[in-house]
């Protein structure tokens, strides 16, 4: 029998893997070295996320901060990102995010 997972663990995997795009293809600050998106939780009602990272290639709690003090400011232009990812499938990708909440998904 094949396991099935539930709608908000769905969300997260397609929430980690297009937040993994936009890291690597969007955010340019040379602070944020490889990052590595290892868990995404949703909330129930889809209202909020965490997202759960690995930084490589650093050395030191300082670079680890840094690099969150750059993910954090970037985390609005991240959620408009995700929004438009959002709107731009729904043109018929049934796996896609769901419209409702999408721009607060991201935790702060």
């Amino acid at each position: 029998m094949a396991k099935e997972y539930s709608r908000t663990q769905r969300i997260g995997d397609q929430m980690q893997r297009e937040l993994a795009q936009l890291i690597r293809r969007e955010v340019k600050d040379p602070r944020v070295g490889l990052v590595t998106i290892t868990a995404v939780d949703v909330s129930r009602d889809v209202g909020h996320a965490k997202i759960f990272i690995t930084v490589m290639g650093v050395e030191g709690a300082e670079d680890i901060s840094q690099t969150l003090k750059v993910l954090n400011s970037a985390a609005g232009f991240l959620r408009m990102q995700l929004g438009r990812a959002r709107s731009n499938a729904d043109s018929g990708d049934r796996h896609a995010l769901p419209r409702r909440n999408i721009t607060t998904a991201l935790a702060r």
